[in-house]
Order: structure tokens, then C-alpha cells, then sequence
């Protein structure tokens, strides 16, 4: 017989196991748990999950998948740090994020239309904005991301010729069309202006704090107030060699030419989209078939660094998840390509046009899909799909 007071063995209890003291882990702090745990990589992460439900938990915290979501592609996170979908679990970032770095996906053709058309669209929260002929159409994007309504929900109109391009800015959508008009209308209410801007076609636009570029055939930029009283008032003209194919506002909005990049550009190697992460870094592309990224901290000769597509065709639209991807349209045959900026090479192709070829005109996403604008019709590649 065991003394009086002291623990009676296992086989005393019938043969049942003994309770397992408690963990010294989980006498730390949550704090300190979050510590430890934030050396892991995802792979480890994936693993300490499986242990238990309390681990499975606190390996699933977004402070612990933040660090290695920015070093993912497209996760929602910018090269600064800043959080541009925080309604996403950062985990199920991280994981969609290989999706798009080893190309699976699922595609499909969303919208189809039946003349050839040069259309541009914008991504808005639950809307997609899609230029067709003489009207931007607003479409409603299906709530389990699957595609998009068919009828628009709104239709903002006012150019007699097809729209060339516009841009979607604070509940505000300004367009340049063929008819060399900019056209401005407010998103939620009847408030719409009208101008002429130049004499030919509008190529392109930006619009931001209460400013109005635009880029014609006409080998003119122009600065237009929207201030009360000056709405349309041209502020400045910049005479150039050429025609203004794009054009781009810096987020310092300085309201005048800063400088010109580059100089030694072939002629004919006009620059057909500009997009900038920074007020000091911006990706351009174009005629010459060359992705290039400048920081005009540095220089505004020379751009600090290039890619080359893959097949010698020119590039006419292009964007980033402002950290590590670049998404670019090719001119022949609807190529869709991804850019890793950390590598010399293409990352990953989708050839969206068939049989017959279409430039690829505009593309936006997402951190789950990508939408790609070709002359008949609208594709979109779901990452969600593995």
C-alpha cells in the first residue's frame, strides 16, 4: 500500500493513462508564442498547425504570415508594407500567391462582343468598368469571384466617337475619346461635364486633385482645371515630337513637367502605358518591346532596370502589385505575361487569344484573379482554382 496522500499509480487506476502535465509552452505568453513562432517559415507554419486546435490557431494569426506575404507575389502587400486587401486572411494570400508564381489557374470568357473594339477598363471594389465603343459600362462583379454580371449596372456616356481611355479617381470617372473631347462624370449622381480638349483624338488621361491631363494625337499634353469657375480651362501645354500614346499624374501632383525620361530611345519606340508604384518609381512599356523600371531619385537618363518580351512584341498595357509582380499585355496573339522583378526572365504565360490574334489592350487585378481586355472579348484567369 502507497502512504496516505501520495499519487497512486496508473495500473492503481484501473490501467487508465495519467493525465500529462501541462506544456511549458503554453505558459508563455501569447506575446512571446507569436515571437517564437514568427522565425518559421510557411512550411513550418503549415506543419505547427497540425498539432493541435490552439496551435492551429495561433499559427494562423496574420502578424506571422505578414513578413513572408511580402515576399510572395501579388498578396496584397506593397513594397512599403502597406495592406491593400486586409479583408483577406494573409494566409490564404500567401497561398493564392503560388498559384500565380506557377501559373495555375482557371480561365474563362466573361464578355464577348461582336465588332472589334480597343476597350480599357479599371477595377473598383465590387465593379469592374469597361470602355465599349462610345460608353463606359459598369459591371458588377459576382460575389464568390466567378466572373461578373452580364447587363451593366450603369452606363456613362457623352463622346461621339469611341473612348480612348479613362481613369477612375475618387468616385469620379474622366475620359478622353475620338472625338478629341474629355468628358467627366460623377459615379453616384447626374453630375457630368463635357469640353473639347483637342483636335485630334485623346489618347489618353489622368485625373487627381482636381487636375486633368491628357495626351492627343495632335503631339500635344495639356493640364485642365476643374477648380469652380475653371472647369475645362486649359492651365498649360506641353508641345511634343510626337504623338502622347499615355500619360500618368505623379502622386506628388506638382501640376508641371518634371522632366523626361530616357534619351536614347529608338524612334518609334513610343511608350503606350505608364504606371507608377511610387512618387519616385514607375514601370513603362511600349512600341520597343522593353518592360522598364525607373526611379528618378537616381536618374531619369537611364532606368534602372529592364525586361525583354520574350517574343519581340510590343507591350500595351501593364501593371504591378507594387512589391514584386508585373502583369504586361503583348500585342499578338492576347499573350498575358507575369514578371517576377527579382528575375531576368518571364515568370509565366497565358495565351488568351484564339485563333484569331488580339492585342492585349488592358488588364487589371485582383489578389485572386486577373482581367485581361482583348479586342472581341473580356477574360479573366481565377487563381483561386489550383
Amino acid at each position: 500500500m502507497g502512504r496516505k496522500g501520495s499519487p497512486r499509480s496508473p495500473q492503481a487506476e484501473g490501467g487508465s493513462r495519467a493525465a500529462s502535465p501541462p506544456s511549458p509552452l503554453w505558459a508563455l505568453p501569447e506575446e512571446l508564442l507569436l515571437l517564437i513562432c514568427s522565425y518559421l517559415d510557411a512550411q513550418a507554419l503549415g506543419r505547427l498547425a497540425q498539432v493541435c486546435r490552439r496551435l492551429r490557431f495561433l499559427s494562423g494569426r496574420d502578424v506571422l504570415w505578414r513578413r513572408i506575404a511580402r515576399g510572395c507575389l501579388n498578396s496584397g502587400f506593397t513594397q512599403l508594407g502597406t495592406d491593400l486587401a486586409p479583408g483577406i486572411p494573409v494566409k490564404e494570400r500567401v497561398k493564392v500567391s503560388q498559384n500565380w508564381r506557377h501559373g495555375r489557374c482557371r480561365r474563362e470568357t466573361v464578355l464577348k462582343w461582336k465588332c472589334n473594339l480597343m476597350p480599357w477598363m479599371e477595377l473598383d471594389g465590387e465593379y469592374l468598368y469597361l470602355s465599349q465603343a462610345q460608353n463606359v459600362q459598369a459591371y458588377q462583379l459576382c460575389a464568390e469571384g466567378t466572373g461578373l454580371q452580364r447587363h451593366p449596372q450603369a452606363i456613362f456616356s457623352g463622346h461621339q466617337e469611341d473612348v480612348c481611355r479613362f481613369v477612375l479617381v475618387n468616385s469620379h470617372i474622366v475620359s478622353g475619346g475620338g472625338d478629341g473631347s474629355i468628358v467627366l462624370h460623377k459615379l453616384h449622381g447626374s453630375y457630368s461635364v463635357k469640353f473639347s480638349a483637342h483636335e485630334q483624338e485623346v489618347n489618353c488621361v489622368d485625373f487627381q486633385g482636381g487636375l486633368i491631363v491628357s495626351g492627343s494625337r495632335d503631339r500635344t499634353a495639356k493640364v485642365w482645371s476643374l477648380s469652380a469657375g475653371r472647369v475645362g480651362q486649359c492651365l498649360h501645354t506641353v508641345h511634343t515630337e510626337d504623338r502622347v500614346w499615355s500619360i500618368a499624374i505623379s502622386p506628388l501632383l506638382s501640376g508641371q513637367l518634371l522632366t523626361c525620361l530616357g534619351t536614347d530611345f529608338h524612334r518609334g519606340a513610343g511608350v503606350l502605358d505608364v504606371f507608377y508604384e511610387t512618387p519616385s518609381l514607375l514601370l513603362s512599356c511600349g512600341y520597343d518591346t522593353y518592360i522598364r523600371y525607373w526611379d528618378i531619385r537616381t536618374s531619369t537618363r537611364k532606368c534602372v532596370q529592364e525586361w525583354e518580351e520574350p517574343h519581340d512584341s510590343a507591350l500595351y498595357c501593364i501593371r504591378s502589385d507594387k512589391n514584386h509582380m508585373i502583369a504586361s499585355g503583348s500585342s499578338y496573339y492576347g499573350v498575358v505575361r507575369l514578371w517576377d522583378k527579382r528575375q531576368t526572365r518571364c515568370l509565366q504565360s497565358f495565351h488568351l487569344s484564339s485563333p484569331t490574334s488580339s492585342p492585349v489592350y488592358c488588364l487589371r487585378f485582383s489578389t485572386t484573379h486577373l482581367y485581361a481586355a482583348l479586342a472581341s472579348a473580356l477574360h479573366v484567369l481565377d487563381f483561386t482554382a489550383s
